[in-house]
């Protein structure tokens, strides 16, 4: 079960709104296939297994380890459960069961009712971390919510005049960027779009960029801003109006409950993950509501004297990484970590 959840990380940024799967088929404490679910819309992890198998004679009396339930629905591809039942495997190992109400159970259960061996709960705890995100969209019908931001050793986020550059290291920022591809997509506030000019790319590392999301409730900001440059689909949340154009999508929202009418609209688009970068109000916003699962906050040697000041956490950190010159700290409202 350790080979699928190893397998299952490979799809990290590249399934949702799938979950990541891994599967490992064993025959005579021996690995025969394995496999797993390497692109939204391609083959799930039971397939790439079984179809790794050279001797599918050997199924019938094989052990199937898949990190998560075999589907039992037709999505993109034909259910896995079915794709089990028709080889014959002898056994299904299953760490998570899938909360999917598409799911739920129905693969245990068409695997059972051909007698198949089924047992559940094996490292359960590790595959429901992996998949924490998929698991908050499904059981608490929003993404998973990740604040970021880099602040001063003396707490400061900028400069009085919202200048932030550079306080954390190349080294900090090229793990931000690989933060980036590996989630469904990012949020600035308006003044960090206004000041920052960000891209909300993803340029120092391999992968795909996020979706861009700002919110600008007044719909001030000007449009020779990247984020309306139409190179990557944005969504600008507001007040004021809907409107759709080729990338640009202006979504309007409630001023009541602005954020959780986000997260909802978020939810609806299937989005797993949001990845906020700032600034310091939002971030705190999202805070005050504890509408958020983990932070990520690096700490550099370099001091402001004022400016302003960083957001504060009011728990204590769940493990922090030594980079170069920067200190990582990471904070969660689960009480799980990703990373």
């Amino acid at each position: 079960m350790e080979r699928a959840l190893q397998l299952a990380e490979q799809g990290r940024g590249k399934v949702s709104p799938n979950p990541m799967v891994g599967c490992v088929i064993v025959h005579d404490d021996k690995i025969i296939g394995e496999g797993y679910h390497q692109q939204y819309g391609g083959p799930h992890a039971e397939v790439n297994a079984i179809n790794a198998v050279q001797n599918p004679d050997l199924l019938t009396e094989s052990t199937c380890y898949v990190s998560l339930e075999p589907c039992a629905h037709h999505g993109k591809t034909p259910p896995c459960a079915d794709l089990l039942v028709a080889k014959g495997v002898k056994r299904v190992v299953i760490a998570a069961v899938d909360s999917n109400p598409l799911v739920g159970g129905k693969g245990i259960e068409k695997l059972k009712n051909v007698g198949i061996e089924v047992t559940t709960g094996v490292l359960e705890k590790e595959a429901r971390d992996l998949n924490v995100r998929f698991f908050t969209m499904i059981e608490k019908q929003r993404p998973y919510i990740i604040l970021k931001w880099a602040q001063t050793a003396d707490g400061f986020v900028a400069r009085k005049n919202f200048d932030s550059k550079w306080i954390s290291s190349e080294q900090s920022r090229i793990m931000v960027h690989q933060w980036r591809a590996e989630e469904d997509a990012i949020l600035v506030g308006t003044n960090t779009a206004q000041y920052d000019n960000p891209q909300l790319n993803v340029r120092d590392w391999a992968g795909k960029s996020p979706m861009r999301l700002v919110i600008d409730k007044a719909l001030r900001l000007p449009h020779s801003l990247h984020l309306f440059d139409g190179s990557i689909p944005t969504i600008i949340y507001n007040t004021q109006r809907k409107e759709e154009r080729e990338n640009l999508s202006f979504v309007k929202l409630p001023e009541n409950q602005f954020l959780q009418s986000l997260s909802s609209d978020l939810h609806e688009r299937k989005i797993q993950s949001l990845f906020v970068e700032g600034g310091s109000q939002l971030l705190n916003s999202f805070l005050d509501l504890g509408l958020w699962d983990e932070a990520r906050v690096f700490e550099s040697e370099t001091t402001f004297g004022e400016g302003i000041s960083a957001p504060k956490i009011k728990m204590p950190q769940t493990s922090q990484i030594q980079l170069k010159e920067d200190v990582l700290r990471i904070y969660s409202n689960q009480g799980t970590n990703s990373i």
